[in-house]
């Protein structure tokens, strides 16, 4: 089953520290969240103990992610990064204020996945649940032998049972992936 997201029904919801506001695209409940947030002044990173973090820079350039443990890189644009919600974060801006593409769940509940597929990249989904979001210009997605144009800031939320084949056609998609895992 295929559902497109509108952005007209996007949510925003505050941050947990205060410090800023997330467009929810999709979403279930407190267990996971695709999102896109502005990240317009460095800052502390909200709390997420018990979840795991995916993010992507989509616009800008710069970001890091500092921790204790040292640096997370989010200089260059589309390259994914994983971390432990309850690492403490402090993000620091390079060259002016990014956006970014989050990806956080329950990791007693749910496996997570973020991959981004530019034009002639092909990914086979799994069984589970896939969020398609196009953050910059449009794209095409072919879900098997089904075309969807996806506009800017446009998506799709896919439910595949028994797995999919995707491929990028034109433009570039930030890809989520959610699997529920036993509790």
């Amino acid at each position: 089953m295929i559902t497109r997201l509108d952005p007209r029904r996007y949510v925003r919801t505050p941050w947990k520290n205060g410090g800023g506001v997330t467009v929810d695209i999709a979403f279930d409940g407190d267990i996971w969240r695709f999102s896109r947030t502005p990240i317009t002044a460095p800052g502390p990173f909200s709390d997420y103990a018990g979840f795991d973090r995916l993010q992507v820079l989509v616009a800008g350039r710069g970001l890091v992610l500092q921790t204790p443990d040292g640096e997370i890189d989010l200089r260059t644009p589309f390259r994914p990064v994983r971390f432990a919600g309850e690492t403490p974060i402090v993000s620091r801006l390079e060259a002016g204020p990014v956006e970014v593409v989050n990806l956080l769940g329950d990791r007693r509940c749910v496996r997570l996945d973020l991959a981004v597929l530019s034009a002639g990249d092909t990914q086979r989904l799994g069984a589970g649940l896939h969020i398609a979001y196009c953050a910059a210009g449009s794209s095409i997605l072919r879900l098997g032998d089904e075309e969807h144009d996806l506009p800017d800031d446009g998506g799709l939320q896919i439910e595949a049972p028994d797995g999919v084949l995707a491929t990028c056609g034109a433009g570039r998609i930030v890809m989520g992936s959610i699997l529920c895992v036993s509790r």
